[in-house]
């Protein structure tokens, strides 16, 4: 019964934990676009991200990170025999990877309400699809074992997953575009009038 209810709380705990990171880089992304705001706007964006940010990060990620952890230790403690199986130990390897870009969030986030972030939005967006690609390797490991199937199905999810990370990378470059157009249309217009 106890290994269920690990079980039970460590799914809980990852979902609340992606669903922190994946927000809480998108809030870095707007963070930074913020600059390109004039005053007082730029000032009562960037006060305002860093408030979501810091209480997202404190409130959401952090916590269902630590569930996670904790979960994911009581089920070993219930069923050791898992430290024996080679897939556990890829598995808590994208784990740590996955700690130290949660703990790199933590850094990014001081940085930027320092002023200090040196990162383009257009970065932080590809920074954005590394918890994805981190999420899908832990579940395929995690639900196939030792067994990972490596046949014309799995090669087929993988690259819907790739198209569907293009798909965003190209309408955020499209947004981007258009409303770089809408500003140089916007202070062409006072230019004409003058």
């Amino acid at each position: 019964m106890a290994y269920s209810w690990f079980k039970a709380f460590h799914i809980i705990g990852v979902v609340v934990w992606f669903a922190g990171l994946f927000y809480l880089v998108r809030l870095f992304i707007y963070h930074i676009e913020a600059n390109q705001e004039p005053e007082p706007a730029k000032t009562i964006l960037k006060n305002q991200y860093q408030i979501m940010e810091k209480r997202l990060y404190n409130i959401i990620t952090t916590p269902g990170m630590l569930v996670t952890v904790a979960c994911a230790i009581g089920l070993l403690v219930t069923v050791p025999d898992y430290l024996k199986q080679g897939w556990l130990h890829f598995k808590l390897g994208f784990v740590a990877l996955l700690l130290v870009y949660h703990h790199y969030c933590s850094r990014l986030m001081k940085q930027l309400a320092e002023d200090r972030c040196k990162w383009t939005s257009k970065q932080m967006r590809a920074m954005n699809e590394a918890p994805t690609l981190l999420l899908v390797v832990i579940v395929m490991l995690a639900v196939f074992k030792n067994n990972l199937p490596t046949d014309l199905t799995v090669w087929v999810i993988f690259g819907l997953i790739i198209l569907m990370a293009v798909t965003i990378q190209l309408y955020a470059r499209k947004r981007r575009l258009d409303k770089e157009k809408e500003l140089a249309q916007i202070t062409q217009v006072p230019q004409e009038q003058a």
